[in-house]
């Protein structure tokens, strides 16, 4: 067999082996996935009323909030899924599998591939569960063509790919599970500090340049500008951006933190 095949074999196999994994375990991603949808209920039946009279200018209007709401719930879907990889490969790294694994004729990446395309599809599938629960409570999106859905599918695919890359270098760089989870936070704090709940504009002068200079913000918009026919601007070339710059660093961190032979 070829390198390639060699390398497409064992990422399959370890792929098989992160999802096997996160069936036998699913509390790690259940309480992450139950994270977003709280919020989305919370934000919708408690603050409904009051955010989207805030933001309109005008009378409350449930539903107008829950469309402005949903785009950044499944952004913060993305970021909490990910927390799971982080811990999971710290797990492996310090329970003595991959130890095990460097001592085996397999291609090296495919532990790391494996975990990657393991976590974007629990993230793709987190995603479209919210995204049930939210269409549930009256989110439509009638005004998006087939090509934007695509195009916001593939949004949200290359942003879980970008954050689990970074959250892989975090597992690798943590010396224990609950580090790799402190350490991943962030991940899913960001969206509070970005346009996911209001608007950038009704913010303090202050903290403005707080939530536009991070990557939810302009996946947000980019989302939102899909999904609902909103202005998107140049919110979708600096989202690419982040998920492009995100998901060379966390790949070059990730590898050389993984090729470092252990001390």
């Amino acid at each position: 067999m070829s390198t390639f095949a060699l390398a497409v074999r064992d990422s399959n196999t370890m792929l098989r082996r992160n999802l096997l994994h996160a069936r036998r375990y699913p509390s790690m991603t259940l309480n992450l996935l139950l994270t977003p949808i709280m919020m989305l209920l919370l934000f919708v039946y408690i603050f409904g009323d009051v955010m989207s009279a805030g933001i309109g200018g005008g009378g409350a209007n449930r539903a107008d909030y829950i469309a402005y709401l949903v785009p950044g719930i499944l952004m913060m879907t993305i970021g909490g899924t990910t927390i799971g990889t982080a811990v999971s490969v710290s797990m492996d790294m310090t329970e003595g599998i991959i130890a095990r694994f460097r001592t085996l004729a397999i291609h090296r990446g495919s532990v790391l591939v494996g975990h990657v395309v393991g976590s974007v599809l629990q993230c793709v599938m987190s995603v479209v569960l919210v995204g049930a629960v939210a269409v549930a409570i009256g989110f439509r999106s009638t005004d998006a063509t087939v090509l934007e859905w695509l195009a916001a599918f593939g949004l949200l695919a290359f942003f879980a790919m970008a954050l689990t890359w970074i959250a892989v270098g975090m597992g690798l760089a943590s010396p224990n599970a609950e580090a790799a989870s402190n350490n991943a936070t962030p991940l899913i704090l960001l969206p509070f500090l970005s346009s996911a709940f209001i608007p950038v504009g009704t913010m303090p002068g202050w903290f403005r340049p707080i939530a536009e200079y991070q990557p939810f913000t302009p996946a947000i918009e980019t989302l939102r500008g899909l999904l609902l026919g909103t202005e998107i601007g140049h919110n979708g070339w600096l989202a690419l951006a982040w998920c492009l710059g995100l998901t060379v660093l966390g790949y070059f961190w990730s590898t050389s933190k993984f090729n470092r032979d252990p001390k």
